[in-house]
């Protein structure tokens, strides 16, 4: 029987305040264990909590980007549950009221249509805290400085039907975040993370099937993977006339491999009720229309005006515009009289390719070599004042010592020579010199350009310009 695979993802995105969402604790990363802490997000008797506002106002960004309602009322609830890394023994979070409703936002696989996919709801919570296993002995110790850290959970509608969906899914809501200036993105530090939910129907079928719940994907790649094995082992149940079973499933990225870790909770199952301690949230129209009339050029809309503005290619235009950073980068660069072109090939290569060799972010980059100084010496390679091969040894020379390409090569006399006369000389010297290269060349054997190119790049130590000296050979030989 054939199957289609139905999924949606609830993904946690760690807001980027300075402080958490009831009290003010540092949310700063790597601080040592317990350290940003208080009574109030350690759940001590006879504490408040207190509204970040910063919190909501994120959210509300959020929302907006992702075309969805926001609600003028929505309420706090207590999600109850126990776990060790939860000292109160709920999660301050939002349940029948949460602040966004009903969004969507486009996707798109390579080679496939544009795809919507729904944003059931964006709510509000409070992180947990985190458990360390000791490798050498059956103890877990617990770090509560991530616990009261402020989330937003988003919610998909189940829309997505291959896993190659999904990636596109996270990457689009990642890029939207990281634009918003809400959310780093970064999944490993676990500020972005997903669970899926799957299931399998037969083709045709409307009803859903019994979903599994899939835990600890901490990339867009692993996240693939874990729901390829799932379906996979789902497909394996159904074929031999199983059931799949409820449940949530944790993913071992180094066997390949998900293992059940307990039954598939319901709402009911968390006996949620409405916080006493907070007030329902009121969110005005003038609020939101001020956050809106806030919101910056998103990645969609970016790229779209790449490819227009600029004639880059949909490839090009999704690379560039993947950081905030990296776009205004390459916008400056243009701006300060590079071609568009030359400048995309060069950002996507030489500079991102240094830049991950380095490990530093475009920012950090930006202070070694400026927009205006990468502009400078890819006009210098349009304008023929040197080949794209030394180009890249001046780079590198560049971010070496801060010079500008144009200091270093008068320096190093690498001036590209482009002289049509001097050129055209040194090739009837070379002719003169090589006569039965010349008849056969004449005769049709073309390869042999590469040898006269040669003899002309011996005589100028390299520093001919190469497409020039193709061209005037075609022109004196009659290629």
């Amino acid at each position: 029987m054939e199957y289609e695979a139905v999924m949606g993802l609830e993904v946690h995105a760690q807001l980027l305040t300075e402080s958490k969402i009831f009290c003010g604790c540092s949310t700063k990363f790597g601080a040592p264990p317990n350290t940003h802490v208080c009574p109030v997000c350690l759940g001590m008797p006879g504490v408040l909590p207190v509204l970040n506002e910063r919190v909501v106002e994120f959210t509300i960004r959020a929302g907006l980007a992702t075309n969805c309602a926001v609600q003028p009322k929505s309420v706090w609830a207590r999600k109850n549950y126990f776990y060790p890394d939860l000292p109160k023994d709920y999660q301050i979070s939002q349940y029948e009221l949460p602040i966004c409703l009903d969004g969507w936002l486009y996707i798109q696989v390579e080679g496939q249509e544009k795809r919507r996919i729904g944003i059931t709801r964006i709510h509000m919570e409070e992180d947990a805290g985190k458990l360390i296993h000791d490798p050498a002995q059956p103890v877990s110790y617990v770090d509560y400085n991530r616990t009261g850290v402020p989330l937003m959970e988003l919610v998909s509608e189940p829309d997505l039907r291959t896993p190659a969906e999904a990636g596109a899914y996270l990457r689009a809501l990642r890029d939207i975040l990281v634009y918003l200036e809400v959310c780093d993105g970064n999944m490993e530090e676990g500020s972005f993370r997903c669970d899926a939910n799957v299931s399998l129907r037969p083709v045709g079928q409307k009803e859903l099937g019994t979903k599994a719940e899939l835990k600890n994907m901490n990339s867009f790649r692993g996240v693939e993977r874990a729901l390829e094995y799932e379906i996979r082992r789902q497909r394996a149940i159904l074929d031999e006339g199983g059931k799949v079973k409820q449940e949530t499933r944790l993913w071992d990225p180094d066997q390949g491999k998900s293992f059940g870790m307990r039954g598939k909770e319901e709402a009911h199952d968390y006996r949620y009720m409405p916080d006493p301690d907070l007030l329902p949230l009121l969110v005005d129209e003038a609020w939101v229309e001020r956050v809106r009339g806030e919101l910056p050029e998103l990645p969609e809309a970016k790229r779209a005006r790449f490819m227009a503005d600029y004639g880059l290619n949909d490839y090009d235009a999704g690379v560039l515009t993947s950081e905030p950073a990296l776009a205004k980068y390459f916008e400056d660069v243009v701006n300060k009289g590079a071609k568009p072109k030359t400048s995309a090939n060069w950002i996507q290569g030489e500079l991102l390719g240094l830049m991950n060799e380095k490990g530093v972010p475009i920012p950090e980059f930006e202070s070694t070599i400026s927009a205006p100084t990468s502009a400078g010496l890819y006009k210098m390679i349009d304008d023929g004042s040197i080949s794209g091969k030394m180009g890249k040894s001046v780079y590198v020379k560049m971010i070496e010592t801060g010079k500008t390409a144009q200091e270093i090569v008068d320096e190093e006399g690498l001036q590209q020579v482009s002289d049509e006369g001097e050129l055209e000389a040194m090739l009837q010297e070379i002719f003169a010199a090589n006569p039965d290269e010349v008849e056969a060349f004449k005769g049709g054997k073309k390869k042999l350009m590469g040898f006269f190119v040669g003899q002309v790049m011996q005589k100028t130590k390299g520093q001919a310009n190469p497409k020039l000296v193709n061209k005037l050979i075609n022109k004196l030989l009659g290629g």
